[in-house]
C-alpha cells in the first residue's frame, strides 16, 4: 500500500467520480486494513487510459480508517464523506427517491412525500455532491477529461463547470430516465436542479436511445431544452473474454456439478439471477413459474426454476419486506408442488460469482423481466457463456430490449399470464432455433465490450 498523497496523481489528465470505487478496505479485528479490489466496466475502461484518477466516497469503517490512516491505491483518491451525510445523500436520496423516479417505483397513493425531512436530506445530498466537484477540481489538470458516474453524482457536473470552466465533463447515467409525467413528480425547483447539474456536462450519457430521449423530452418540458450540452448513447455490452475464461474455472464446474445434483437428472432448468432490488420483478417471475405449473402439469417434475436472489440494500425496510416475499413466495411454490423427488424453485440468497457463472452455462431458459432497468448485462452475459443454448425471456422494460429483443421472447413484466406462457413457449423452443438465437443475443450482446464502452465516451468528450 502507499500513502494517500502518493495515490494521488498531480494533475490528472483523465479522472472518474463515482460512489463507489475500484477498492473497498475492511478492518481486521488486529486493527490492520484489508484492500478488495472490485472489478466492472470503469475498472476494464481505465486500465487502458494513463495519467488517471478515480475519487469515490468512504463507504464503511473500513474505507474510513484508510483515509484517516493516509493509506490508498495509486490513482484513487477516496473521500471522507461525514456518515451521516453520506447516509441522508445515499439512502436517503438517491436510492429512496432518484431511484424510485427512473424506475418508476413509487405507490402513489401513499408516495412520496417531499416534507421537511426530504428537504433537509436534499441539503445533504447537494454537500455530498459538491464534495465530489471539489475533490475533482482540486485534482484535474488544466483541460482534463471527467466522467461523472450515475444518479448519485447528477450535481456535480454543474458544481464542477463553476469551479473549472476548462474542464471536459462527462455525466453518465446507468439507470432509466424517466418519463415526463413521471420526472414531474419532483417538486419542480428539484426536478430543474437535477436537469441542470447534469447539463453542467459537455455530454450527457445513457444506455439507450429510450433514456436519452427521456432526458431530453424532460430538459424540453423544464427548461426549453438542453441548451450546449451533447447527448450520447453508449450501449455497454458484455466483456466476453472475461467471462468466458473465469466461467470454466474449476471453482465453477464445481458449482455446476451441485447445481445438477440439486436439479435432478434430465429436467429443463428456467434460471434467473439478480440482486433482491424492487425493479427486477423477481415476484412476479416467481408468478409465472407458479401459474406454468398450474396450467401446464405436464412440466411438474420435468423443470426446475433456478433463482438467485442476492440481497440488495437491506438498511432499507422496503428491501428487506421485498427479499422476505421473495422467500414466501418460493416456498408457498415448493409446498404446493414440490414432491419427495423434485423441489420446484431451488433459491439461493448468498452471492456467488460462481454460482452465478454455473447456472448460466446450465440454463435452459434465462428469465430477465425487470419492471425497468437500464441495461441488464445478465441478459448479455447468459447468452454469451451457455453451455448448449439459452432460450432468453426479456422484458420489453430492460434497456437489454432495443439490442437483443428480436431473439428474445418477449414479454410486458407486469403480465403474469402472458410471462408463463412466455417460459412455455421458450422450454419447447426447437434445439436449432435456440442455438441460432443464442449465436446473434452473444454477437450483440458484446458488440460494446467494458473497455471499448469507455474509451468511445472518453473520444467523444475530447472531440
Amino acid at each position: 500500500m502507499v500513502s494517500e498523497h502518493e495515490a494521488q496523481s498531480a494533475e490528472a489528465g483523465v479522472l472518474v467520480a463515482s460512489n463507489r470505487g475500484p477498492v473497498s478496505y475492511t478492518l481486521r479485528t488486529d486493527g490492520t486494513l484489508d484492500a478488495t479490489r472490485g472489478g466492472g466496466g470503469l475498472v476494464s475502461g481505465l486500465s487502458a487510459v494513463e495519467d488517471k484518477l478515480w475519487v469515490c466516497a468512504a463507504l464503511g469503517d473500513g474505507d474510513r480508517a484508510a483515509v484517516r490512516r493516509g493509506v490508498g491505491e495509486p490513482g484513487v483518491r477516496m473521500l471522507d464523506i461525514d456518515p451521516a451525510v453520506h447516509t441522508d445523500a445515499y439512502n436517503g436520496i438517491a436510492n429512496s427517491v432518484l431511484w424510485f423516479v427512473h424506475h418508476m417505483l413509487y405507490q402513489t397513493p401513499l408516495e412520496p412525500v417531499f416534507d421537511p425531512e426530504f428537504r433537509r436530506q436534499w441539503a445533504s445530498f447537494e454537500t455530498y455532491n459538491r464534495a465530489f466537484a471539489e475533490a475533482l477540481a482540486e485534482e484535474a489538470g488544466r483541460g482534463a477529461a471527467v466522467l461523472v458516474q450515475d444518479y448519485h453524482l447528477a450535481l456535480v457536473p454543474g458544481m464542477l463547470r463553476e469551479l473549472r470552466p476548462d474542464l471536459r465533463i462527462g455525466h453518465f447515467s446507468h439507470t432509466p430516465w424517466a418519463p415526463v409525467d413521471y420526472f414531474r413528480l419532483l417538486p419542480d425547483d428539484i426536478a430543474e436542479q437535477l436537469l441542470r447539474g447534469i447539463l453542467g456536462a459537455d455530454r450527457a450519457c445513457f444506455l439507450t436511445r429510450r433514456w436519452a430521449d427521456a432526458f431530453t423530452a424532460c430538459c424540453t418540458e423544464f427548461l426549453g431544452g438542453t441548451g450546449r450540452t451533447g447527448i450520447g448513447v453508449h450501449g455497454l455490452g458484455a466483456d466476453a473474454d472475461f467471462l468466458r475464461r473465469r466461467a470454466h474455472e474449476a471453482d465453477v464446474d464445481e458449482r455446476m456439478a451441485a447445481l445438477r445434483e440439486q436439479i435432478g437428472p434430465g429436467r429443463r432448468t428456467i434460471v434467473r439471477v439478480d440482486r433482491t432490488e424492487l425493479s427486477k420483478n423477481i415476484v412476479r417471475g416467481l408468478l409465472a413459474y407458479r401459474t406454468l405449473l398450474d396450467e401446464r402439469p405436464e412440466w411438474r417434475e420435468r423443470v426446475v426454476h433456478v433463482a438467485f436472489a442476492y440481497p440488495s440494500r437491506q438498511d432499507l425496510a422496503v428491501y428487506r419486506d421485498y427479499t422476505a416475499e421473495v422467500r414466501q413466495v418460493a416456498d408457498a411454490i415448493n409446498e404446493a408442488y414440490g414432491t419427495p423427488g423434485w423441489t420446484p424453485v431451488v433459491l439461493h440468497v448468498k452471492d456467488d460469482f460462481a454460482r452465478s457463472l454455473a447456472a448460466y452455462r446450465l440454463a435452459d431458459v434465462a428469465l430477465v423481466n425487470p419492471i425497468r432497468d437500464g441495461m441488464n448485462l445478465v441478459a448479455k452475459e447468459v447468452p454469451v457463456v451457455s453451455d448448449h443454448g439459452c432460450a432468453l425471456v426479456l422484458s420489453r422494460e430492460a434497456g437489454a430490449y432495443e439490442e437483443l429483443g428480436d431473439d428474445a421472447v418477449v414479454v410486458n413484466p407486469y403480465d403474469v399470464s402472458a410471462t408463463a406462457r412466455a417460459l412455455h413457449e421458450a422450454l419447447t423452443m426447437a434445439d436449432g432455433e435456440r442455438a441460432e438465437r443464442t449465436r446473434r443475443l452473444a454477437a450483440a450482446a458484446v458488440a460494446l465490450p467494458p473497455q471499448q464502452w469507455f474509451l468511445d465516451q472518453l473520444a467523444a468528450l475530447r472531440d
